[in-house]
């Protein structure tokens, strides 16, 4: 039940991502043909990849305000810093769809990519092979 509401709200993020993808390179498009009459083709290629760096900007911007904001109240409201595995942790109380689809994203590279998965198994299973604690 848990999973298949996971699947659906990963599903339609995807879709609101893939329509906000074509809703850009359409204006992209519409950008260009308007002002290619009157700039030339690499003139409106300019405005456009302009354009584009102004909206990324923007948007890295209004980001980097945003976690600034949210990392300070984080901060002040938790106390003493924890370690990253208890932060992970934390964070996947907090945001329990956010970390059901990072785990299914790692499931999927795990699975593409079988040669890194057995290193980390190998990594994690091996006996440490350092030096022997002093007594």
């Amino acid at each position: 039940m848990i999973f298949e509401k996971t699947l659906i709200a990963l599903a339609a993020a995807a879709t609101i991502v893939a329509a906000a993808g074509v809703a850009v390179v359409a204006a992209a498009f519409t950008l260009y043909a308007l002002l290619t009459p009157h700039l030339g083709a690499a003139g409106a290629a300019a405005v456009v990849a302009a354009s584009a760096a102004l909206l990324v900007g923007l948007a890295a911007l209004v980001a980097a305000a945003k976690a600034k904001s949210h990392a300070s109240r984080a901060r002040s409201a938790e106390g003493p810093d924890l370690g990253l595995i208890w932060q992970v942790i934390e964070m996947a109380k907090r945001r329990p769809l956010l970390a059901a689809g990072a785990a299914l994203a790692a499931a999927v590279f795990a699975m593409r990519n079988p040669t890194l998965l057995a290193a980390l198994v190998k990594a994690f299973l091996d006996p440490r092979t350092g030096p022997p604690p002093k007594a």
